[in-house]
């Protein structure tokens, strides 16, 4: 299971950071850390590091575009937000989230200066991010619920789908103003009014006491959920699962380290690949010439079974075969050799064909003749074929006939090439 150290930056980059170690469950592993970014790359270890960059800076929002992946859809999208911008796209970074259910497509804009200042206060940390996250992405969506978490001074919140933001020196009941949760249509609806998930710390609590007293009026529930550690905590846990859009994207995305790891390893490595081009040429010249001997020995074994059978013009094509079938026409011992094998491979077809009965089974001059009856001609073909399979022997129909519901079958086995 992955491990990562999550890193919330500051806003200030004098001011300290803070960190968390979690799994890729989001499960805790120590307790949340605060200090120099330095002292959060000697925690880091061997682990992957997750910043989290102030969602002040970044826009997150959704477009309706039809292009799926890759750079066209980074190329793409600035195009289809320029007139909600106020800066020119060129001075601006777009990344892509996964698209949702509905089609829509989450973006994060976020100014190239402030990615520049972040991943220089990281590199020179000594700290090389596997993923770069919006905060307020640490909030996690869900379906059918608001969402809001109250962070220092400010408020972030999401309804569970495609609306997200974050605000700064509100109250909470503000904030749910603004997303349209309290407005006149629903104020005698508190079913359509949603249900509300609260995370804050306990002085947070506290301080908007009143206001989540007059929630409770407005809303069908309001859930809240103490954050004793702090904010960091919740947010880690939603980011180490893979959520949240990573910023990390088309001129920032992280570069392979494949050649860095190669590097050591290069006079090694082309040693080795010499050994291989070595031995495979080697294989090469073995194979050529095996080659050249059995072209040569099958010149001579052709012109001393032309010297015995003049008459057979034949092609050589099984040597083993031919001398077989001359031991044959000598009667030499080679009844044995052909037909208890024959009958074992005869015996592993009809096993395999268990509906057909063998009747009767002759041999003579290395031919087995086998009558035998088979529910159907399809029958018949899977038993030569298993024969033939063995590369052996070779097995063809001589004939068939229909009797009744049976068919009636003479089958030739003979050792191949003879």
């Amino acid at each position: 299971m992955a491990e990562y150290l999550v890193i919330r930056l500051p806003e200030n980059p004098g001011d300290a950071a803070s960190w968390i170690a979690v799994d890729s469950n989001g499960t805790r592993i120590g307790a949340p850390d605060s200090g120099s970014l330095e002292q959060a790359a000697r925690s880091a270890g061997e682990r992957a590091v997750i910043a989290l960059v102030p969602a002040a800076g970044v826009l997150t929002t959704t477009v309706d575009i039809p292009v799926k992946r890759g750079p066209r859809l980074l190329a793409a999208i600035p195009f289809a937000l320029e007139e909600q911008l106020a800066d020119d796209v060129d001075d601006l970074h777009f990344a892509a989230g996964v698209r949702g259910d509905n089609g829509r497509l989450p973006v994060a804009v976020v100014a190239r200066h402030l990615m520049d200042g972040w991943l220089k206060q990281l590199e020179e940390a000594g700290i090389s991010p596997l993923r770069l996250v919006p905060e307020n992405q640490g909030l996690a969506r869900i379906p059918g619920t608001l969402s809001l978490l109250v962070a220092e001074n400010r408020v972030m919140f999401n309804d569970g789908g495609d609306e997200e933001f974050i605000l700064q020196d509100v109250k909470p009941s503000d904030a749910l103003a603004l997303a349209g949760v309290l407005d006149d249509d629903h104020a005698d609806d508190k079913e359509t009014s949603g249900h509300l998930l609260v995370y804050c710390e306990p002085a947070d609590e506290k301080r908007f006491e009143h206001d989540w007293n007059a929630l409770r009026h407005e809303l069908a529930s309001v859930d809240i959920n103490l954050l004793p550690d702090g904010v960091l905590p919740r947010l880690a846990i939603t980011v180490a699962t893979g959520r949240g859009i990573n910023l990390l994207q088309g001129r920032y995305a992280v570069k392979s380290e494949t050649g860095a790891l190669f590097r050591p390893w290069r006079f090694a490595a082309v040693l080795l690949m010499g050994f291989a081009v070595l031995g495979i040429a080697g294989k090469a010249v073995d194979i050529y010439r095996l080659s050249q001997e059995e072209r040569a020995l099958k010149a001579q074994f052709t012109e001393i079974y032309r010297e015995i059978r003049p008459q057979d013009n034949r092609e050589v094509v099984d040597p083993v075969a031919t001398v077989n079938s001359v031991r044959r026409s000598f009667g030499g011992p080679v009844a044995a050799q052909v037909f208890l094998p024959s009958l074992q491979q005869l015996g592993l077809a009809i096993q395999q064909n268990s509906s057909a009965q063998v009747e009767a089974i002759s041999y003579r001059a290395g031919v087995i003749d086998v009558r035998l009856t088979a529910p159907d001609v399809a029958t018949l073909d899977s038993i030569q074929r298993i024969v033939s399979s063995s590369g052996r022997f070779t097995a063809a129909i001589q004939s068939t006939d229909q009797v009744g519901d049976k068919v009636n079958s003479r089958i030739q086995i003979r050792e191949a090439g003879a």
